[in-house]
This record gives C-alpha cells, structure tokens and sequence, in this order.
C-alpha cells in the first residue's frame, strides 16, 4: 500500500512539475508576458497538474484500456479525450472556486477566450488541456510507470522521500508566510 502511495505521490509531482513548466513556457515563449512563479506554492510546480494527472488516472485509466468500437473503428480514443476534456475542465472550474475561498483570487483570467464561465474555463483551455491529457495518458503515463518499476527500491524511496519533504517544506513555508 506505501508503495502506491509512493508511485502516485510520485506521478503527482512529476506532473505538477511539467505543468509548471507548461505554464511558465506559455507565459515567457508564446504569450511574452515575462516570467512569474505560475505556481501556488514556492517550488517550480502546478499543484493543479498534479492533481488533474492523478484524477485523469483514476476517472478514465479503466476507459484507455477498453477497445470500444463503432462499425469496426475504435472509438475509445474519442472517448477518452471527451473524457479528459471534461475532467479537466471540471477540475478547473473547482480549483479556481478552492484559489477563491483560500487566497482571494484564482491564477488565470479566461474572459479574452469565447465560451468562458465567469473567466474560469473556457472552450479552447478545455480543448488544450484534452490534448495534453491525451498526451499525457497515452505518452507519458506509460514512460512514468516504467521509471517507477525500474529504479531500485531503495532509490525509489530516496527519491520520492526528498520530493515528499521538499514540498511538506514548501507547504508550510507557505502557509505560515
């Protein structure tokens, strides 16, 4: 059971951080605002990402598995990303309502896209993120779960032990700010 957790806590981070990375790309290379911590917390992660990844894993792993098909065709790929739109854009749509009632304000501002709701999530974020989450799912989960069978035990635990007290640090770091 600790061994999930690792792998999970483990995915979390790791997902966190490319979302991070995503974030600050987007700002810096296409958009050129200029950098900023696109983060809630100090370190260089999208706590969002990570959960949205873990959630995506736990919603619709089962479906990616499946082979569903219409006249012949696989439709589970269509499936899937409608899937991942979804829980994406619900997921969002949560975690601006929790930045909210926690901070005040959320991290982004969707009222320039058409089709948003109140700023929140709009159609080509959720389209974005379906994508990603396609890529994800498909692409890096399985390169993820590789890493995590192959690394030794021991190094396993070393590594997802720093990670658990950089970001245990981080938190209270934050919350006590």
């Amino acid at each position: 059971m600790i061994q999930k957790i690792q792998k999970y806590f483990f995915y979390f981070m790791l997902y966190s951080i490319i979302g991070w990375v995503y974030e600050v790309f987007l700002e810096v290379v296409i958009y050129r605002w200029g950098f900023s911590n696109r983060g809630v917390l100090f370190g260089p992660y999208c706590v969002i990402y990570g959960v949205g990844a873990l959630i995506l894993i736990f919603s619709l792993g089962w479906l990616q598995k499946k082979r569903i098909c219409i006249g012949g065709i696989s439709v589970t790929p269509l499936l899937v990303f409608l899937g991942v739109v979804i829980v994406t854009t619900v997921t969002e749509l949560i975690g601006s309502y929790i930045m909210e009632f926690t901070t005040g304000d959320w991290m982004w501002d969707y009222t320039r896209f058409a089709f948003n709701f109140q700023g929140r999530i709009a159609l080509n974020p959720s389209i974005r993120f379906g994508i990603g989450g396609m890529i994800f799912l498909y692409v890096l989960q399985p390169v993820f779960v590789k890493i995590s069978e192959k690394l030794k035990p021991g190094t396993f635990n070393a590594i997802t032990g720093i990670m658990g007290v950089v970001f245990a640090v981080d938190v209270v770091c934050y919350l006590v700010k």
